[in-house]
């Protein structure tokens, strides 16, 4: 088993928001995880991500594995050039 930080869909329908969560890699989606490490709102102009820095950094230390759309939205946010 593995840890990851991936997104959980929450909203209705077609008005999605995501928790970015630290789960178990067999976890359901939406299922349960161990912590609520950020938020990401695609559907406001610009989109609204919320970090917690030190968590996320944490959690990397640790080992865990990004999701690519995590990936994507921590690089466009510059957690990887504070962390190192």
């Amino acid at each position: 088993m593995s840890v990851k930080i991936r997104l959980a869909r929450h909203g209705s329908k077609k008005r999605p928001h995501y928790r970015i969560v630290v789960a178990d890699s067999e976890a359901p989606r939406d299922g349960k995880f161990l912590e609520i490490v950020g938020t990401y709102n695609p559907l406001v102009d610009p989109v609204k991500v919320t970090i917690e820095q030190d968590r996320v950094t944490y959690w990397m230390d640790k080992g865990v594995i990004l999701s690519d759309t995590v990936k994507s939205i921590f690089k466009k946010q510059g957690v990887f050039s504070k962390s190192a």
